[in-house]
């Protein structure tokens, strides 16, 4: 097991060219040395901060999309001339490729490099908002929802891989906790947003806002973003020092994969999965993270008929209801993420300097009981009609132990797949992507059937089935890990 700060061993490694002799041709091997102002880990805090910056606001615009037209799917399925329910599927179509996006984004970053797929995806994520917004049926507004859900994955794809590349892994959580605000910022501000652009200027200016928003931020990315990825950077050296030279030296990148490209490109595609269906842990936090997004969407997509027919509220007003997660995301990102590199620190030294995945899980705790005892909370109290401010105090807990979960797995998934970090991310991602798209249609039927109460709370109790999780997986992970490791 390597040390806090050797994760990316043997990738990274001391000296710029060792020289091996083969004939009458030497061979120099292509890598950073120590203090290497290429290496993304070394690069200025203003440099990297800025490249967060960039991928993090690509990682609040595509989520925010995906919720920011919910307050108009009344509008949006009279003006089309179709039923509330199928302009969900606009929702679903959209999530759901969010979650298969980086299935294929991930891998092929670590194939091409990160700059590459951000620009080219954000580009088209960008530019398919006019069409959204143009859309003459439903059909079409439902298909090119879809299109533009994959490409908007970039940021939620390659983000964890971009951190991981400039960060060590001991001051990595609270930067992560920071970019994670914006996949989980993006769902709970939408509606907000959509429904002031809804109520005063009309469901189709929500994607005109959108494109010019998303235009902004992929002119701004090809101005300053910046690669990160250390195979590609090192091959952009390698490729400049062949150039250069008599012809008398070959240049071969350090961790040089020689395969053949279509094969390496297969490896890549595959890689997701595998991790995904050979890794009990990342199968069942995935799992567990899909219910999360599951109950998430169920819950927003729902808040208008809820509190509109038992509050009385406008549009406006139930906009400002999802400002209650959004306090426990701000809340658990100040006082609750710092602590997780904290905890992971102590238990290394406390290891004899030697860091484990495992030790970025104790504070997923806190949110296995948060998660539950919320939502319980919020059933109960919207079925009887408390007044607002008691299920709205709840929804602060949700997004606090939310946040506090995916925090700790996201993070945990970097440390244990650190080269791979992305794909591992993604293989994470799909399910949460896919079961937070899909359950919301059959929500509103099941709170029509089992009222808010017992509707809410079948979510809660599949949320306190999975609670124990992150305990067992502290206790048992290194020898899980061990027992069914990968090649990638």
């Amino acid at each position: 097991m390597a040390s806090r700060n050797d994760e990316r061993s043997p990738l990274i490694q001391n000296g710029q060219a060792n020289r091996q002799e083969q004939g009458d041709q030497d061979e120099e091997i292509v890598d950073f040395s120590k203090e290497d102002e290429e290496n993304p880990r070394n690069w200025p805090r203003a440099r990297k901060f800025l490249n967060v910056g960039i991928i993090a606001f690509m990682a609040v615009l595509s989520p925010l999309a995906s919720s920011m037209f919910t307050p108009g799917i009344a509008e949006i399925a009279e003006d089309l001339k179709t039923t509330e329910s199928v302009v969900v599927g606009a929702t679903t179509g959209f999530v759901v490729f969010l979650g298969l996006g980086p299935l294929v984004l991930a891998p092929l970053s670590e194939t091409f490099g990160r700059r590459k797929l951000y620009l080219v995806c954000f580009t088209f994520f960008a530019l398919l908002q006019i069409p959204t917004a143009l859309s003459p049926n439903v059909g079409t507004l439902i298909g090119v929802r879809t299109i533009s859900g994959f490409f908007g994955s970039v940021g939620i794809a390659n983000g964890g891989g971009t951190i991981s590349d400039m960060f060590h892994p001991n001051q990595r959580a609270v930067v992560f906790g920071w970019y994670l605000l914006g996949p989980l910022l993006g769902p709970t501000l939408g509606p907000l947003f959509g429904g002031i652009i809804v109520q005063y200027l009309g469901w189709r200016w929500i994607f005109w806002i959108l494109t010019i928003v998303c235009s902004f931020n992929t002119i701004v990315g090809f101005l300053f973003l910046k690669e990160t990825y250390a195979p590609a950077i090192l091959e952009a050296r390698k490729e400049a020092y062949t150039r250069s030279s008599d012809g008398n030296t070959k240049y071969r990148m350090a961790g040089q994969d020689d395969r053949p490209f279509r094969t390496k490109l297969a490896s890549s595609m595959a890689r997701p999965l595998r991790i995904l269906f050979t890794q009990p842990i990342v199968l069942t936090m995935a799992i567990y993270q899909a219910i999360l997004f599951g109950t998430t969407y169920s819950l927003y997509t729902n808040f208008q008929a809820m509190y509109g027919s038992l509050y009385g509220f406008n549009t406006t007003q139930v906009g400002l209801m999802y400002l209650g997660p959004g306090l426990g995301f701000m809340i658990a990102v100040w006082f609750v993420v710092p602590r997780i590199d904290t905890v992971y620190n102590q238990l290394a030294d406390q290891n004899d300097g030697e860091a484990k995945p495992e030790f970025r899980l104790p504070l997923a705790n806190i949110g296995a009981v948060f998660i539950p005892i919320s939502l319980f909370w919020f059933a109960w109290t919207v079925e009887y009609k408390v007044h607002w401010t008691v299920p709205l105090l709840s929804t602060v807990f949700f997004g606090l132990g939310q946040i506090t979960i995916l925090n700790t797995v996201q993070n945990y998934y970097i440390d244990s797949f650190s080269k791979y970090a992305a794909s591992a991310i993604a293989a994470g991602a799909v399910f949460r992507s896919i079961v937070g798209g899909v359950v919301p249609l059959g929500a509103t039927r099941l709170f029509d059937k089992l009222g808010y109460g017992w509707g809410i709370s079948v979510f809660a109790f599949l949320s306190l089935a999975l609670s124990p999780a992150p305990v067992l997986f502290y206790r048992y992970g290194p020898g899980l890990r061990e027992r069914f490791a990968i090649e990638l």
